[in-house]
């Protein structure tokens, strides 16, 4: 997957830049150390234009997760909101993939860094899995303990567990993976939520 071309523009600190001329410090802490937060969003192309699924409500997630990290940031959800819409807009997008990434400056010590940046940007995606019956395994990977951090939110660093059993159920010719937790309950998809119909109810 191609993630962007010559035209295409990202939001950085609230200027818009184009993503072919981006450059990350090579000694920036949240490379280093996964100590930052993101989103995922989907937008839809509707009767009604393009639409992103509650923005809202994954907005205010990201501003949380931020909190459980102690990453003082200062945008609103309503301002991401807007922003969002306008990285749509302007790189002409319809039914995409979403991802606000809040990440630190640069810091090669174990302690957070003050200068907290937002990077937003946006590409084409249709459909995550096939649409039809999926193959999924139990990972022998578990969903980290809530004893080892703010696992409710939406950390970087957290996505080495995923990324593992992803890889595993990959090899083992499953489409997707689904983690327990330490106490073997089932946690979570390793790129997706679960839910489960019982009597015709979700």
């Amino acid at each position: 997957m191609y993630y962007y071309n010559e035209n295409t523009v990202i939001y950085l600190d609230g200027e818009w830049v184009k993503a072919a001329d981006l450059k990350i410090n090579v000694y920036n802490q949240t490379l280093h150390y996964g100590y930052g937060v993101f989103e995922g969003l989907r937008s839809y192309q509707t009767p009604k234009g393009v639409r992103v699924f509650k923005a809202k409500e994954h907005f205010e997630r990201l501003l949380q997760s931020a909190h459980r990290l102690h990453i003082q940031f200062d945008y609103s959800a309503k301002e991401l909101t807007d922003v969002v819409y306008q990285l749509l807009s302007r790189n002409k997008l319809t039914d995409t993939y979403i991802r606000p990434l809040i990440y630190l400056d640069n810091n090669m010590s174990v302690y957070p860094s003050k200068e907290v940046h937002l990077m937003m940007m946006a590409w084409d995606w249709y459909y995550y899995q096939k649409m039809d019956l999926i193959d999924v395994t139990i990972s022998s990977y578990e969903r980290p303990s809530p004893k080892s951090g703010p696992i409710d939110g939406k950390v970087v660093g957290h996505l080495t567990n995923t990324m593992l059993a992803t890889a595993e159920a990959r090899s083992n010719g499953f489409d997707e993976a689904i983690l327990l937790d330490n106490n073997g309950y089932v946690a979570q998809g390793a790129g997706a939520n679960l839910f489960i119909e019982k009597g015709e109810k979700v």
